[in-house]
């Protein structure tokens, strides 16, 4: 019996309203030379009855049943048992498109790549956007590392990647990815992906980006965390992540890019999962990020993704400014706090002070921020976030990551 020439890695976790559509859209791949390994990461639901029960019908299907050890730890066991040349991972509550495989190993095997990136489509409540990169084409070792490296995780506007961190929509070499995948703590739970992206392209000699959209990312509203339960353990975990990028891209970077591309990329990280205010022990604001924003201020939040709840989650806490309004022109059925999503047109200039654009991405703040003018919000009343590289490496200091990114857990 011939190996297959891919093995899809689907990680498993309290998903079973969703995992019946993922399993489906791959076996019904044009491409038909693959295995299909999916990993029951001690789901809680009836994720594994539904495993068996497709193993059965498909022989290209292998159950893995383990301890739920998270993310990572599936990703492992996955890639333990692979057999196929290339890996690909899908998220068990995603779908692709019926081409997928078939687009991907063509990328791969014409453009003799070790990796290959391509568009994606985002879907949210029921909702279908287009994702593609910023460019494309085939890159060889020497423009990897003189163009893409140093601006992959940061490319000069906060917090923009040249490169986007999802595993999910890319080809990998299985040889090239267990140097990487084994050696990162399973400890880190956020910036997972990226872990595995860059120093994984650190180890490329040849890149093929294509703006064709094959992979559909549902977006969920419910499976954002809230709130940070201990903000050290995951100041702990970001510095784990950040030793880990460190440690693989040193090789290929010259320290000052290295150093600035990880400043942002941790800063950016802190702000999401903290709702952008840092507080001190007595619950007084020690560092905001919302440049003009005055406390007891009168604030509309646009976005309900993760950044845009936990900013509401924090504040619920401390009531620093007053939370007139949550928009989001992907307005649904959500509550953080006793604030519910609602449509743009739901907001006045003369009722607020200021208003947060909740992302990270340079691209979205600019697109929001165009769609509000054309609904006649006030520019000057839309707030920026605090970019400037010394006060962000004070604010580290503060917080206890010393000058390589590390964080002592006491």
């Amino acid at each position: 019996m011939s190996l297959p020439i891919v093995s899809v890695i689907v990680p498993i976790y309290g998903i079973e309203a969703y995992l019946p559509k993922c399993i489906d859209s791959l076996l019904d791949q044009s491409f038909s030379n693959f295995e299909l390994i999916l990993v029951d990461d001690g789901s809680p639901d009836n994720c594994s009855k539904i495993c068996d029960n497709y193993a059965k019908r498909d022989t290209r299907i292998k159950v893995i049943h383990k301890e739920n050890g998270g993310l990572l730890s599936a990703r492992k066991a996955g890639l333990e048992a692979a057999k196929g040349k290339y890996v690909s991972y899908v998220d068990g509550d995603d779908w692709v498109d019926r081409y997928y495989l078939d687009i991907l190993i063509k990328l791969a095997e014409v453009n003799s790549s070790d990796l290959v990136v391509t568009g994606h489509f985002r879907e949210f409540d029921g909702k279908i956007e287009t994702i593609k990169p910023h460019y494309t084409g085939t890159f060889n070792e020497d423009e990897i590392r003189s163009s893409i490296l140093p601006k992959v995780i940061y490319n000069g506007r906060f917090c923009e990647h040249e490169i986007s961190t999802y595993v999910w929509n890319k080809l990998f070499k299985k040889d090239l990815l267990i140097q990487v995948l084994f050696d990162i703590p399973n400890e880190i739970i956020m910036g997972e992906d990226a872990a595995i992206t860059y120093a994984y392209l650190a180890l490329s000699k040849k890149l093929t980006i294509s703006k064709i959209p094959l992979y559909y990312y549902r977006q969920r509203h419910d499976s954002i965390v809230k709130s940070i339960e201990n903000p050290k353990m995951e100041y702990y975990r970001l510095g784990l992540l950040m030793k880990f990028l460190k440690t693989r891209l040193t090789s290929v970077l010259n320290e000052d890019n290295l150093n600035r591309q990880l400043l942002y990329y941790l800063y950016s990280q802190i702000l999401v999962r903290s709702g952008g205010m840092i507080y001190d022990h007595s619950g007084k604001v020690s560092f905001n990020p919302f440049l003009n924003l005055e406390q007891n201020a009168k604030v509309v939040v646009y976005s309900s993704g993760s950044f845009g709840q936990h900013i509401l989650s924090t504040n619920s806490k401390t009531n620093f400014f007053q939370i007139i309004r949550w928009i989001d022109a992907d307005h649904h059925d959500l509550n953080v706090g006793g604030n519910f999503v609602k449509p743009l047109s739901y907001i006045n200039n003369e009722e607020f002070d200021s208003l947060i654009i909740a992302t990270i991405n340079p691209s979205s703040y600019d697109a929001i921020k165009s769609e509000l003018a054309l609904m006649g919000i006030d520019e000057k009343k839309i707030v920026k976030i605090n970019t400037d590289e010394d006060q962000i490496r004070e604010l580290l200091v503060y917080l206890g990551f010393d000058d390589e990114f590390s964080y002592q857990l006491k």
